[in-house]
């Protein structure tokens, strides 16, 4: 659009029958907001990439079966595209990576979203899976606070310890700096549980991460999360 009018040559004018309006074309709107997280332990090795503004693609090899199923639908509910590779002591059993994948991917949210400005900052999600329904709640605000009450009927899903759901999302919620809340509020079958655990996590921190087009700044009154 000609300079001519007054615009701003970063935005583009469009005229239709109801008028016109203007859409921002800031480069801030178009960078992509990713990161890739590397941690190596006695006890495992991880690689980790994330990118927020995704199509949903995974690649998952942590070693953990069930986890790599967890992470694909976390990946494709979330619209985010999440790649992770671990190399960790399984054979004594699935705690330490679960749980330090969790690290990572808490510490790959953080660092993906710099300031936090421009962003919902809140989210939550009432998921059914079946017979199970699950609360999940996120505040993006920068102070982790952990609150679960989600028990599992079932100590095992195969050979993996259902417990070790909590201690992955604990990772999360403290390494990503946010307050999370997940409420189990029925359910009978453990698998059906967790998995809606995950679907409703994706489509929490989906809502919060999302671009907030009525405004740019910190979502806080104290002016930095």
């Amino acid at each position: 659009m000609s300079s001519a009018f007054g615009l701003n040559p970063r935005v583009r004018t469009l005229i239709g029958q109801e008028g016109a309006f203007a859409l921002s074309e800031s480069s801030a709107e178009r960078q992509p907001r990713t990161a890739e997280i590397a941690r190596e332990t006695r006890e495992t090795k991880i690689q980790l990439s994330l990118n927020l503004d995704g199509t949903g693609r995974a690649e998952i090899s942590s070693g953990v079966g069930f986890l790599d199923h967890m992470l694909e639908l976390f990946a494709r509910h979330g619209l985010m595209d999440l790649k992770v590779v671990c190399q960790g002591d399984v054979q004594v059993d699935d705690h330490h990576t679960t749980e330090d994948i969790g690290i990572c991917l808490g510490q790959a949210i953080d660092r993906a979203l710099g300031n936090r400005a421009g962003i919902f900052r809140y989210g939550h999600m009432i998921l059914p899976m079946d017979e199970a329904l699950v609360t999940c709640a996120v505040d993006l605000g920068g102070r982790p606070f952990w609150v679960w009450n989600a028990p599992m009927p079932s100590p095992k899903i195969g050979t993996f310890d259902s417990e070790l759901i909590a201690d992955f999302w604990q990772a999360v919620c403290t390494q990503g700096r946010m307050n999370l809340h997940v409420l189990l509020h029925y359910g009978r079958n453990t698998h059906h549980i967790s998995e809606a655990i995950f679907k409703g996590m994706a489509r929490a921190l989906r809502a919060a991460t999302e671009r907030d087009p009525r405004n740019s700044g910190v979502p806080s009154t104290k002016g930095s999360l």
